[in-house]
């Protein structure tokens, strides 16, 4: 049993998986938001394929950690997941995951048009390998 990581996005969901030992995360994909029928469609899909057992949502903090007008979209998002699946649901601190998952692309020296591809999969996974970090 696996844990998929959402790092949430009005555009794109970036989609990270853990492996069946949830010791490492790894970036998936991302799925586009809209139309959002077919996000969900799609997230079944891997749910199932994956055999993922929670559900992990990257939650905006402020550099504070007081929660912006950001998280607000995501606890109804991930209201609407839990409508949606019968598997747990859990939000995770995401603070500067992106600007991570942009640095470790830059570096890598990834080209402008496939980092904009790859930045919320890979946000997703930093994320996730946060949280499996914190279970050790």
């Amino acid at each position: 049993m696996r844990i998929l990581a959402i790092d949430h996005g009005t555009v794109r969901m970036g989609i990270a998986i853990s492996d069946e030992l949830k010791m490492i995360a790894q970036p998936l994909e991302f799925i586009p938001a809209e139309p959002f029928s077919d996000f969900i469609d799609r997230l079944k899909e891997l749910l199932s394929e994956y055999e993922v057992e929670l559900l992990l949502i990257g939650m905006p903090r402020n550099m504070d950690g007081s929660y912006g007008d950001a998280s607000i979209k995501v606890k109804e998002f991930a209201g609407v997941l839990k409508n949606s699946t019968a598997i747990p649901i859990k939000t995770y601190d995401e603070r500067l995951t992106s600007v991570q998952a942009n640095r470790a692309l830059t570096q890598g020296r990834v080209k402008k048009n496939k980092k904009r591809k790859n930045v919320d999969a890979m946000a997703a996974a930093i994320l996730l390998q946060s949280y499996l970090d914190s279970l050790a």
